[in-house]
């Protein structure tokens, strides 16, 4: 395998484990909560706030690893990032109460912080085929949302919670020695850079109209996203009665849902390289909006369907903004606009949490959740609106690169 294949492959597998680890307690967080003595019926709402802090610190600490890759290198913190998370994950499972686990947590949220400034600015060099990289890069996050319930459900099924941290730990360790050496040996670069790229050689024309609608976008999709990818996994074990109720089959339809819409980025990130953006946002944008209506209606097999679609709008979103901002910032500035988006992105995510829970607690059901986030979509389309028609300085025709 070539550098460049080697490098995207790494790239890749950073997206991956990034969601993975976020995502191991939304499937484990009853299992832990019993274990703890927590009521059967009361575990899930009880155990959802011990997760927002690290849901905040992977928006929070964004800002941080991109000033450190800035002053040191962005090989050497995507480095950190696998040893630093496995270990954290690895920790996670001695946790003896709900508190110590969201401690740990909270450290797996600190060095997930890492990845999507830095991970994303790296897919992101050298121009080109921007939206494609980024739709495939996706896709390997998203299946990494869809392997957190699927690899959790299966060691609940047999094991305790303990292990669903301290496999994925492991493996993340490894992949990240990996990388070291191959940063070591000189080969991990960035690709030339396109005319494009270097021609954007500052804030391309447009640019603050431009970030303010991906600024709102960013907060909408993320409260819509923080929420859609930790309750389906549990939503799942309870309006599907007609289906299953094992924990092992509900994981595996919950993976199944993330990992068929995931491959909507593919289909969005071909689009934005070939055609005008704006458009493309407002549609993916109102399929949010409804679908996750319709969803906050069915049960069983109907439910299941409209969670496919839901998710395939609500992930085919994240290459857009991503290449949009590629195309107006440059790259010494990437990692820090990244950062600060990542930032609002996650930061409303932790917020949508804690109205999940609020509603749950409440005894408003699923369903009253679901209609929330599908007013909060509707915010997605009024950032896309505001977007500029034309998308700054536009991709060249180019052939896509072989991921």
């Amino acid at each position: 395998m070539d550098a460049q294949r080697l490098r995207s492959l790494f790239l890749n597998l950073g997206h991956f484990a990034d969601h993975l680890f976020m995502l191991i307690f939304a499937k484990a967080a009853v299992s832990a909560g019993l274990a703890f003595g927590l009521a059967a019926d009361g575990a899930y709402a009880e155990m959802i706030p011990y997760g927002i802090p690290a849901l905040i610190l992977f928006g929070a600490c964004a800002p941080l690893a991109a000033h450190i890759a800035d002053k040191w290198t962005r090989n050497a913190m995507i480095t950190v990032f696998f040893i630093g998370i496995g270990s954290a994950s690895i920790i996670t499972s001695f946790a003896q109460s709900p508190l110590q686990i969201a401690m740990g947590l909270a450290l797996i949220g600190v060095f997930a912080a890492i990845y999507h400034p830095i991970g994303i600015a790296m897919v992101i060099e050298g121009g080109g085929r921007v939206g494609w990289r980024l739709g495939v890069n996706g896709v390997w996050g998203n299946m990494g949302v869809a392997a957190a319930p699927l690899i959790t459900g299966f060691i609940l099924a047999d094991y305790d919670w303990r292990l669903a941290f301290v496999v994925p730990g492991l493996v993340s360790i490894l992949i990240g020695i990996g990388y070291a050496v191959f940063a070591r040996s000189g080969r991990a670069v960035a690709p030339a850079a396109t005319a494009r790229e270097k021609a954007l050689v500052g804030f391309a024309p447009g640019w603050i109209r431009a970030l303010l609608a991906l600024a709102l976008v960013s907060a909408a999709g993320g409260f819509v996203f923080g929420a859609m990818t930790f309750i389906i996994p549990r939503m799942f074990e309870v309006r599907l009665p007609g289906v299953t109720s094992d924990v092992a089959i509900t994981g595996m339809l919950a993976a199944a849902v993330y990992a068929v819409a995931a491959f909507s980025q593919l289909i969005v990130g071909r689009l934005v390289d070939t055609h005008s953006v704006k458009p493309i946002l407002i549609g993916v944008a109102i399929g949010q909006a409804a679908l996750i209506g319709v969803m906050s209606t069915q049960i069983d097999y109907a439910l299941f369907a409209a969670a496919v679609c839901a998710m395939a709008f609500v992930f085919g979103q994240i290459p857009i903004t991503d290449a949009v901002l590629s195309r107006y910032v440059p790259d010494v500035w990437r990692a820090k606009t990244l950062s600060v988006k990542f930032l609002l992105n996650l930061g409303v995510g932790a917020l949508s949490l804690l109205t999940a829970r609020s509603i749950l607690a409440a005894d408003g059901g699923f369903g009253s959740v679901l209609a929330v986030l599908a007013i909060g979509a509707c915010f997605i389309v009024l950032g896309a609106l505001l977007l500029p028609a034309k998308a700054g300085v536009e991709a060249s025709p180019a052939p896509a690169p072989a991921e």
